[in-house]
């Protein structure tokens, strides 16, 4: 099974399924990730470019990524870019990761660049009917992202609903904890989302829900056998 992952800014790829992106890279699976946002200039406790950037390319390379697609978009101002560059964008990397399952952002997250990347990953997903040479993508996920998904403040808007888990154990946990903490600046202490006792509890939920130990969650929107 081949997964892309299209976030908007690093780490969201880890916060939203860092323990599964581990689980399938060790099982077999390719993972890649595609990030619109990679420069992050707006967040706060931010590295300088080029640790921002080892950072990056640790977490994932620790989680088993394949492949990382890097973009330069304006953290926080997505909406300031016209759609079709972002869609183009996911598109280049759908043609050349030829995933079987995309993941991204829910759209009622918190966060306007997530709304962007969810809502221009929702027309790239559909290239397939336009270009017959490009790989029919199987499933379309949304994920859940700590600090934001849960905040789902626009009630105008159907919020994230899981009805997909992944059994990921303690050792997956304790890998996604160790991934998102090569991060520099972006974990806290809790109760904050980003801190390991929250991850991990929100993981024990999440199993609790489906019957495990610890799991993590998505929400799938779309089958096309």
């Amino acid at each position: 099974m081949k997964y892309l992952l299209v976030v908007a800014h690093p780490d969201d790829e880890t916060l939203g399924a860092g323990a599964s992106m581990w689980k399938w890279s060790h099982q077999g699976d390719v993972v890649d990730v595609c990030i619109m946002c990679t420069e992050a200039k707006a967040r706060a406790f931010r590295p300088e470019d080029n640790e921002l950037e080892d950072d990056t390319n640790a977490s994932n390379k620790f989680l088993g990524v394949n492949c990382i697609y890097e973009g330069t978009f304006p953290n926080i101002e997505m909406n300031t870019v016209p759609h079709l560059k972002l869609v183009q964008f996911i598109e280049n990397a759908i043609k050349e990761s030829e995933p079987d399952v995309i993941i991204t952002h829910h759209p009622a997250d918190t966060n306007n660049d997530h709304l962007q990347t969810s809502m221009a990953c929702q027309e790239a997903i559909r290239l397939f009917q336009r270009r017959s040479e490009v790989k029919r993508v199987k499933e379309f996920w949304y994920m859940e992202v700590p600090s934001c998904t849960e905040w789902k403040v626009n009630n105008a808007m159907v919020t994230f609903n899981p009805n997909c888990y992944v059994a990921v154990g303690k050792e997956g946990v304790d890998a996604k904890i160790k991934a998102l903490s090569m991060y520099r600046g972006v974990m806290r202490p809790y109760p904050h989302p980003r801190s390991a006792e929250y991850i991990t509890g929100l993981a024990a939920i999440r199993g609790g829900q489906w019957g495990c130990e610890y799991a993590e969650s998505f929400e799938v929107v779309l089958r096309l056998y």
